[in-house]
């Protein structure tokens, strides 16, 4: 049950799962579904549409399920869906979807930092982090264990592949491929990221076959579809290189090939 005892305002409509509980001076709205063992921080606002799974935290001033901020939004039905023990932290706002999709999506394990947006229509995967002052516009799309640092902003409709790393106040105008580290402006490819899958557990062995496609993509003097042609053909079959190719396949942008001088980031990296 949540704190009923609190000053804060509850909806009669809302469900507010066992364990839960509701710090002073939080707004919960009808039609909001909170799941079990939660903790809403005071002055956060949740509004309806929200969906939040079981152990998030909610941190003081994090809004949930405004409504878009998309001049197409006419008032139809919508939603925000977070997984369980995700943590949004201070003054974060997570929209929820429009007519188009339906529904935002923000997945489960993830951390949302501080003055984080999330616009409507995102599809955020699970174990994603999005440091302080990430701006993403609507129908990005983040998939699972990606990496934003400080002040990211990331276009509408841009896709950002599975453990990737995007450095600290990088512009993403383009899609980012699984696997890689980018920085500079224009964003760009500087290596695979390399310490964040060592500590996700990835033998030695697929780090060395991901940069390997990736040179060949990137580093070697290749057109992209060559460098695809020559992965298919010199590569065995694996999942790293079944996952690249179809990214390549489904982007109509992407990211700029490598420069001269790459760039280190192993204070940026220390966070992944």
């Amino acid at each position: 049950m949540a704190d009923q005892s609190s000053l804060s305002f509850i909806h009669p409509d809302a469900k507010i799962g066992i364990g839960s509980i509701v710090l002073p001076f939080s707004y919960i709205d009808k039609d909001v579904v909170i799941g079990d063992y939660c903790k809403i921080g005071p002055n956060a606002t949740i509004l309806s549409g929200t969906r939040l799974g079981s152990s998030c935290e909610v941190f003081p001033g994090a809004v949930l399920g405004a409504v878009p901020q998309d001049l197409k939004f006419k008032g139809e039905y919508s939603t925000l869906v977070i997984g369980d023990n995700t943590v949004i932290r201070e003054g974060a706002t997570l929209n929820r979807g429009t007519m188009e999709t339906g529904t935002t999506i923000v997945g489960s394990h993830c951390l949302i930092m501080a003055y984080v947006h999330v616009a409507h229509d995102c599809i955020i995967g699970d174990h994603v982090i999005l440091s302080n002052g990430v701006q993403l516009a609507g129908h990005v799309q983040i998939n699972d264990h990606a990496v934003l640092g400080g002040n990211v902003l990331v276009q509408q409709f841009c896709k950002i592949g599975r453990f990737s790393f995007v450095g600290g106040a990088g512009l993403v105008r383009n899609n980012v491929p699984p696997f890689v580290k980018v920085a500079r402006e224009p964003l760009s490819y500087i290596g695979i990221n390399h310490i964040g899958l060592e500590r996700k557990g990835f033998q030695l062995s697929e780090i060395e076959e991901i940069k390997g496609i990736y040179n060949v993509i990137f580093v070697q003097n290749n057109s992209t579809s060559i460098g695809l042609s020559l992965i298919k053909n010199s590569f065995q079959s694996s999942v790293f290189k079944d996952e690249i190719i179809s990214f390549f396949g489904q982007s109509k942008s992407m990211i700029s090939r490598f420069k001269s001088d790459p760039v280190t980031l192993n204070h940026e990296t220390s966070s992944q």
